[in-house]
């Protein structure tokens, strides 16, 4: 796989994982009644972007992307008020939209370290000319140093989304845990050289380096975006 920073192209995924990246797309909304936010099921196959080198045959691989906003039908308004869509459109400047992947670069913070367990924000930022926002939960698989996947499980946390509205330069992160202790029939964890990162309600990635031994099969815990590059 090209080691780059750059967004790459997602559509030469297993249908496997096809499916569950666009079911995520269209699916993804949480409404005001949704207390629990659900984790995402995994996917396993063969991954491979259009324009990097194949990902190893039968390597698993869990790809979970985010939520869109929610809806803002039935919201109260005062009397005479006018609707931010429409005072944009008023004052002639374009409502924000979300943030696609081409607009944004991804890193991984400072690792927090105790007892095992490991905290890191993982920080988008909005790198272009134009103010977009994200919202929800961003997709993730851990590559080894030959940029084969290795076997990744996000988790989301029952944490409430809220959109984040990023200026130009401005960034936002998501707090990832995972451990570094093997459990169960662990014996050894894999050591991963760099993170695949999806943004929430995308389907093409960036990449960045990520050097850690994520045990727990895999698993790694997720908090919905929050503004900021710090946990």
């Amino acid at each position: 796989m090209r080691r780059s920073n750059g967004a790459g192209s997602l559509p030469a995924f297993s249908m496997m994982v096809a499916g569950v990246l666009m079911a995520s797309v269209a699916c993804g909304s949480v409404t005001p009644a949704q207390r629990s936010i659900p984790p995402a099921g995994n996917a396993a196959g063969d991954a491979r972007p259009a324009d990097a080198a194949p990902i190893a045959t039968g390597s698993a691989v869990t790809a979970m992307t985010g939520d869109t906003a929610p809806a803002t039908a039935g919201e109260a308004r005062t009397a005479g008020a006018v609707p931010a869509a429409g005072a944009a459109a008023l004052s002639g400047a374009a409502a924000p939209g979300r943030c696609r992947t081409g607009a944004l670069s991804a890193r991984v913070g400072r690792v927090d370290a105790g007892a095992g367990q490991r905290y890191a924000p993982l920080v988008l930022t909005n790198r272009s000319t134009r103010t977009c926002w994200v919202y929800g939960f961003p997709g993730l698989v851990t590559l080894d140093r030959n940029g084969d996947a290795l076997r990744t499980r996000p988790r989301r946390e029952n944490v409430r989304p809220q959109r984040v509205t990023l200026r130009p330069g401005a960034s936002a992160h998501f707090r990832m845990h995972w451990t570094e202790v093997p459990s169960g029939r662990e014996t050894t964890c894999p050591a991963s050289a760099r993170l695949m990162v999806i943004p929430p309600d995308e389907t093409a990635y960036l990449t960045t380096p990520f050097s850690a031994r994520v045990c727990g099969d895999g698993r790694i815990d997720l908090t919905p975006a929050a503004p900021g590059a710090r946990l």
